[in-house]
């Protein structure tokens, strides 16, 4: 897997799932805040399959 998640994609992706983790942990949001580890697996391994798909890449790195 190559890298096509940038840092400032990455950030956003992790923030993002936590927030909605968080939110479903304490019941403020339903299960679907579990949906949540999506963003936040993207942006751990920094590869989106959707990303390659659509050819679109916000890595900077070659």
């Amino acid at each position: 897997m190559k890298a096509n998640i940038g840092t400032l994609d990455r950030s956003l992706r992790i923030a993002a799932g936590l927030f909605l983790i968080v939110l479903s942990l304490f019941g403020v949001i339903g299960w679907w805040g579990w949906l949540g580890v999506v963003p936040l697996a993207t942006g751990l391994f920094r590869f989106c399959p959707a990303y390659r798909l659509l050819g679109i890449s916000s890595c900077k790195c070659s």
